[in-house]
Parts: structure tokens; C-alpha cells; sequence
């Protein structure tokens, strides 16, 4: 074994340090050429600005803090960098979160939010009204189901999804919200503000009944949002109507803008045995297949599954994992066509990106959006079914789930 030293070595320090004058240079000019980037020379200048990279952006940033008539906040400029990154992805269901709308979709995640007190589904126009819970401060400005909000605040809500128009209807607790309502016939405008604010409100993800009336019980259980825990409370509202008496039941996703995908597949393993319950395919993610666990807690019991236009995202993916494994009944319309999903990935500034990762599909290799991110068919109901608006004490669609969950053979 021969040991390289003397002149060999004594050359490869002189390198070492050149290199490492080179790279103190460099990132001198780096830092002077973001904020003065003609002072450079041009084989320098053209390597530092990157004019198709995150060069141009620092240039840009520098130039801003530079030669602005008032001085800007940087915080600003990072978040609406950022947030303008995302919306030339021109995806309707990638955006960015602030640390403020971070916090509190995290809040949301865990039943944890401040609201006016309302459930809401997508409308072309913005948020229409599902359901209004007593007690809240939507309830007491007046406002009620079919309702639809068309602006909070300085805020048009017509073209976003329900997730970003909800954001900003929601806020801190005890500030206030202005509102812009249309009533269900079109004539009527209303401006109001909330003046209770928008306090904590106690919203019932989970909530169910049990139907005696008109033959055998039949429990209903209705879910909100895949939030965290959906699952488990599920099946805890689903034990309890068992206990009760129901011999049927109907899982009444209507109006639910889905959440998390492990809570999809934590309910569908609710009813199924094994198997596929989704699978997701991406650019960067690969495919992944989520399958149900190998022990349900309710394996044979009839099953319907209610669903409507505001069924999307997981509420499509527990809807179709069922559907296709031919576990339940699915009563209602066409379910609202979004066949693809979001990561939420926390920054170092505090904020979050929820950006379209890829695209699901169900154990029959269904996806259900139209192309890219645009709004699909949906799912197709087994059994057609829609409430009537101009009643107002019946619920037609829940009336007929109830009917087909009694049609539904016993267990073998």
C-alpha cells in the first residue's frame, strides 16, 4: 500500500482552499445579486439569478424590498409568493394556508373551529346552506337551510371550493362576519352581519336517530366531515342504535366534503373484510393502495348508503368502496366528481401547502372526477333519490333511504 503525500498532498490543500474561496465568493455575489443583481458580471449574474428558478424569486424579492415607495413586510411578501405559486397551478383544489388558516384547519381537523354555526356544501354561486344548529349565531341572524351565501366580507365565494370559501366565513372567536345571502327563489338579497360573532360553536360531526315508524327500526347515523376520530364515532352511534333495536342501517353522507383518507378507510373497514378500499396513483407518491382491515364490526348488517351532490373526496371513496364490493345500497344523486386527492405539507414559515398529489380510484378502478382536477359525473346512486325544496318538514331523500334499507335481506 503506497501513502500519497508531499508534493501530491501539499496540491490537493492549495485546491481545497481555492474551492473554498470560490464558494465564499459565490455566495457573497449570491446574497449582493438577489438584491442588486446588475452589479454582477454576466457568467456570475446568469448562474445566481437562475432567470427559470428560485433566482428570479429572490431577485424579485430584493428588488421589492429595495425600491418600493414604503417599506414592505416580508411576511406579506412570503405569503402571497407562495400563495400565488399555487394559484398559477390553476387547480381548484391546491392552495396555500397561511399560518393563521393553517392553525386553523388543524382546529377543524379536530372538531376544534370557530363558525357561525352551519353546514354547508359547494354551490357554483358559494356556500349553500344544509343545516343550521340551534343555539348558534347563524340561528339567532336568521339564517336557515337553502340559504346561500354568496360573500363574507370583502370575499366573492362564487368558483371556490367549499373548503377555501368556508375559510372565509370562519374566524376568530368573537369577531364578526358580513355576509352577502340569496334566498332560495333568487329574488331576495340580504346583507347582514352576524353581530353574536363568530363564538366557538359545538358542532356535532356525528349525530343518529332510530326510524320505528312504519316497520322495522331502522338507524340512521349521519356524518358531517371525515375528520379526525369520524370513524370511531361512527361506530360508536352505530353500536348504540344496534343496542336500541335497528335491524337496518342508513350511513348518510349528504352534504359531507370528505377529509381525511385514513378515516375513509377506517369506516369502510367498518363493513368490509379485507380488500381494496382505495387506491391512490401520483407523479411523486407512486400507487398506493389502502385495504379494509380483517375485522369489521359490522360485516352483514343492511346497509344504505345516502349521498347527494356535496358527497365528495373520502365521503366518494367510502361511498364507491362499498358500492363496488356490493356491501350496500346506494340511494340518492350523482355524488359530486372529484377524483383526486391533497397532501397537506407544513412549511417552515408556519404556513401549509394543500396541494393535488394524484388521483383516486376504487376497487374497481373507478375514477370519478373529469380531467385533471375538473369536477367529474360522481357516482351514479343505485336508487334515485332528492328532496323536494319546497318542503320544508319532510325529508324526502332520508324517507326513501329508509324504505330501501327495509327492503334489504336479513344476514344469512
Amino acid at each position: 500500500m503506497r501513502s500519497f503525500s508531499g508534493r501530491v498532498g501539499r496540491s490537493a490543500v492549495a485546491v481545497i482552499a481555492l474551492f473554498t474561496i470560490v464558494v465564499a465568493i459565490f455566495t457573497a455575489g449570491a446574497y449582493m445579486g438577489a438584491r442588486n443583481p446588475e452589479g454582477l458580471p454576466g457568467p456570475i449574474r446568469d448562474r445566481v439569478i437562475d432567470p427559470e428558478g428560485i433566482g428570479a424569486i429572490n431577485e424579485a424579492f430584493g428588488l421589492i424590498q429595495d425600491l418600493y415607495r414604503e417599506a414592505p413586510k416580508d411576511r406579506k411578501l412570503v405569503d402571497d409568493a407562495i400563495g400565488g405559486m399555487v394559484d398559477g397551478l390553476d387547480d381548484r383544489f391546491s392552495t396555500y394556508l397561511d399560518p393563521k388558516e393553517y392553525a386553523r384547519f388543524n382546529e377543524a381537523q379536530d372538531n376544534r373551529f370557530e363558525g357561525i354555526g352551519v353546514v354547508v356544501r359547494q354551490d357554483p354561486k358559494g356556500l349553500l346552506i344544509t343545516e343550521v344548529y340551534k343555539g348558534s349565531p347563524a340561528k339567532e341572524a336568521g339564517l336557515r337551510a337553502d340559504d346561500l351565501i354568496v360573500q363574507a366580507d370583502e370575499h366573492e365565494l362564487k368558483g371556490l371550493t367549499a373548503d377555501q370559501a368556508s375559510r372565509h366565513v370562519r374566524g376568530p372567536a368573537n369577531t364578526k362576519v358580513r355576509l352577502v345571502i340569496e334566498r332560495p327563489d333568487g329574488k331576495a338579497t340580504r346583507r347582514l352581519r352576524i353581530t353574536s360573532g363568530r363564538d366557538r360553536v359545538e358542532v356535532p360531526i356525528v349525530d343518529s336517530r332510530l326510524e320505528r315508524k312504519g316497520g322495522t327500526p331502522v338507524g340512521i347515523v349521519r356524518l358531517a366531515q371525515f375528520t379526525n376520530d369520524a370513524a370511531l364515532n361512527v361506530a360508536r352511534e352505530l353500536q348504540k342504535m344496534k343496542k336500541r333495536g335497528a335491524k337496518r342501517f342508513v350511513l348518510d353522507l349528504r352534504s359531507n366534503p370528505g377529509g381525511l383518507v385514513t378515516e375513509a378507510q377506517a369506516l369502510a373497514s367498518l363493513f368490509l373484510k379485507g380488500g381494496t378500499v382505495v387506491t391512490l396513483r401520483g407523479r411523486t407518491v407512486g400507487e398506493q393502495t389502502f385495504p379494509a382491515g380483517d375485522d369489521p364490526i359490522f360485516p352483514d348488517e343492511p346497509l344504505v348508503v345516502l349521498v347527494d351532490r356535496g358527497s365528495a373526496s373520502a365521503a366518494e371513496i367510502v361511498t364507491g368502496a362499498l358500492q363496488d364490493r356490493d356491501r350496500a345500497t346506494v340511494v340518492g344523486t350523482n355524488t359530486y366528481g372529484k377524483g383526486v386527492f391533497q397532501r397537506v405539507v407544513p412549511l417552515s414559515s408556519g404556513g401549509a401547502v394543500d396541494i393535488t398529489a394524484g388521483q383516486y380510484f376504487t376497487p374497481k378502478n373507478r375514477n370519478l372526477g373529469g380531467k385533471g382536477s375538473d369536477r367529474g359525473t360522481g357516482l351514479a346512486p343505485d336508487v334515485r333519490a332528492k328532496d323536494d325544496p319546497k318542503t320544508t318538514d319532510r325529508n324526502e331523500a332520508l324517507d326513501r333511504a329508509v324504505t330501501e334499507a327495509r327492503k334489504l335481506k336479513d344476514p344469512r
